[in-house]
């Protein structure tokens, strides 16, 4: 195997991670920022050292992305099938962030690696995409509203008779936390999407066998780089989410995060399942808006962001077959 190849796949890999980053950054800290809880800066270092302890969190994850939705191609065409499905991912989040469209890095990715695998002839295992991707893009926004909804439901509840201003100084504390949470959760998920992708190209390499334990230069290295695109930060979608959705006060802020958060970690522990960060926090925001009242969320904001998670996998997928025939043609 090429050496080359394996170090330009990873270093695209990495390249894909940075980019999650600075895209997905407003997942974490939009809601903390949007409610001036947090000054950006101080919300983007915070959301940086959280993504990398997140990322060491554990490993299901990783295992489904490298073992589960496709079979590990090899030799000379696998690391092309690789390098393809990065590029295609890679693509489709710099069009959405140009657009200011929070979709999902997660399935660019898993879009990408399918898009890939079709066009190289690799077998797709179909049952672990629906299993592990297709039902989980479906089912984690209609929990994150419904959750979202219900936590607000109880916060208005519980702080019924407390003091406005005395409550909205509180939740604009308890932010802090909850957005740490946020980005937590988001180093669990997303850091370790890399990292399957990274050990399937170790495998194709022949110098990783499948199944062993993560490298831990793995784990650094897709940790660092998750934290430096979150640092870079990703103004246009934080907007999107921080304020078109609609307008966050920090108790409707601390009901968002608070179940983002709880969704990710469940869903990365008990099911091993990678779900989009960007789902789940934009619809959990929606629930929490809907409970002002169901005209206060800006539904044509939100059918946009929906209608750019649905063409996610399709677009990804497609550039990322276009990129594997013209590797073909330049590197047969």
């Amino acid at each position: 195997m090429d050496t080359f190849a394996l170090v330009v796949t990873i270093g695209v890999a990495l390249g894909f991670t940075y980019t999650n980053g600075f895209h997905d950054s407003a997942n974490a800290i939009a809601t903390s920022v949007s409610t001036r809880a947090l000054t950006p800066r101080a919300a983007l270092a915070m959301a940086a050292v959280m993504n990398l302890a997140g990322a060491f969190l554990g490993s299901g994850v990783a295992k489904t992305v490298s073992e589960g939705l496709i079979q590990t191609p090899e030799g000379q065409r696998g690391m092309g099938i690789l390098f393809a499905a990065l590029v295609g991912a890679i693509v489709w989040n710099l069009i959405t962030w140009y657009f200011g469209l929070p979709s999902s890095s997660s399935h660019a990715l898993f879009g990408g690696m399918v898009g890939a695998a079709l066009a190289g002839g690799t077998t797709v295992y179909w049952g672990g995409v629906v299993d592990k991707i297709v039902i989980p893009m479906f089912v984690s926004p209609v929990v994150g509203l419904i959750a979202g909804y219900l936590v607000m439901c109880v916060i208005l509840w519980l702080f019924r008779k407390s003091n406005p201003h005395k409550a909205k100084r509180g939740f604009r504390i308890a932010q802090t936390v909850s957005a740490a949470g946020m980005a937590l959760g988001h180093g669990l998920q997303d850091a370790q999407k890399t990292m399957g992708i990274v050990v399937m190209a170790l495998v194709i390499a022949d110098v990783h066998d499948a199944g062993d334990a993560i490298p831990i230069w793995v784990k650094v290295a897709c940790a660092v780089m998750l934290s430096l695109g979150t640092y870079a930060g990703g103004w246009r979608i934080m907007r999107t989410l921080g304020r078109k959705i609609i307008e966050l006060d920090p108790p409707q802020g601390f009901a968002a995060e608070t179940t983002g958060a709880s969704i990710m970690f469940g869903s990365a522990f008990i099911f091993h399942a990678p779900i989009s960060t960007t789902h789940v926090i934009t619809s959990a925001i929606m629930g929490v808006g809907a409970t002002k009242r169901v005209n206060a969320v800006r539904w044509g904001v939100a059918k946009n962001i929906i209608l750019g998670w649905f063409i996610t996998m399709p677009a990804a997928a497609l550039v990322a077959a276009v990129s594997f025939f013209v590797v073909r043609l330049f590197f047969g």
